[in-house]
């Protein structure tokens, strides 16, 4: 359980120099300016279309949450189509959380078209706990579109059914991306999160445009080159709920990193689950489906439609900083 800095054994709470986070805070609502380049692009996490290329929005780069996608601009790949025809697993990220942030943003697939908003929990904003040695979130944190893992569909590596949402990526590449960005990364492995009894894929990933990506290819190469990198990674998603009080998470597999041709076929397998999805062939439970891209979907909405749905969105700035942000926890292991 969490203790205090003067506490016993559990996590020791402190603060780090230099690590203090000033400058705005937001509310949990989505920036309607970016809304009206989704709206205008027909778009929505769960449309079918080509996911679209990053958002333009200086804003993001100071903390605005912006709906995906938010450019009319399209990007040449989809979760199922390749860059290039000899490039069979690269895909298209979403990013939803910036490396080294602690904000817990995430696509808000209740919500129609889908926008990038921070969770709530108890009426307050949530943020990852900093967890010594890591700041934050140690990758750039996103979800794959046109992904969905089912939670009516047990797993049969994992026995557990899904968690209802995207499949999640951790991108590994040296550059720190804004929030909003869909970027193109090169699929090397996954891990099997067990969250709370549900399956929780978290897929490895560099972007295509990193320095190193040209020798990174699967996930024997990310230990080789990246020595720490997955075991920082299994650490961090073992434990970043033990300062809410919470047990320590468990693994599918005793927590190995399967390889790339092992996390294709999982993404393969959940792009189907999202095509039953979108098609209402399946129970979708509270997930808003409207997009404006398909055209046999029964939640097919117009882009008239979808531009209204934007419009109504509130924005608003908290202009105050999150103490939880600065603030270092210790876990005795």
């Amino acid at each position: 359980m969490p203790t205090s800095a003067a506490g016993g054994a559990g996590v020791r709470r402190g603060r780090a120099p230099g690590t203090a986070q000033q400058g705005a805070r937001l509310q949990p609502t989505p920036c309607a300016r970016c809304c009206r380049y989704c709206a205008q692009a027909g778009a929505g996490l769960l449309a079918p279309s080509p996911p679209l290329s990053g958002c333009r929005d200086r804003a993001h780069g100071q903390g605005r949450a912006a709906p995906w996608p938010c450019t009319a601009r399209r990007s040449t790949a989809s979760p199922t189509r390749a860059i290039t025809a000899s490039s069979s697993n690269l895909f298209n990220m979403v990013v939803e959380v910036p490396r080294w942030t602690n904000a817990k943003m995430e696509i808000a697939t209740k919500e129609p078209l889908n926008p990038i908003k921070q969770d709530v929990k108890d009426g307050k904003l949530r943020y990852v706990a900093n967890i010594f040695p890591h700041k934050g979130y140690i990758w750039n944190y996103g979800a794959l579109p046109q992904t969905w893992e089912d939670p009516h569909q047990k797993d049969k590596g994992t026995d557990c059914c899904g968690d209802n949402d995207p499949i999640d990526v951790c991108e590994i590449g040296s550059k720190i991306f804004s929030r909003g960005e869909v970027i193109h990364v090169k699929i090397l492995g996954i891990l099997a999160l067990i969250d709370e009894g549900e399956t929780d894929w978290k897929l490895i990933a560099i972007n295509v445009n990193d320095p190193e990506a040209s020798k990174i290819h699967d996930i024997d190469d990310v230990k080789k080159y990246k020595p720490g990198y997955l075991e920082a990674t299994l650490d961090w998603f073992r434990h970043y709920k033990v300062p809410e009080g919470k047990p320590e998470n468990k693994f599918a597999f005793n927590g190995e990193f399967k390889n790339k041709a092992f996390a294709l076929e999982v993404i393969k397998s959940t792009h189907e689950c999202w095509k039953a999805l979108l098609m209402k062939k399946c129970d979708r439970g509270t997930i808003n489906c409207t997009n404006v891209q398909i055209r046999d979907s029964p939640f097919r909405c117009t882009e008239e439609e979808a531009r209204s749905l934007v419009e109504l969105v509130p924005t608003s700035l908290n202009k105050e900083s999150n103490e939880e942000e600065q603030v270092w926890h210790f876990l005795d292991k």
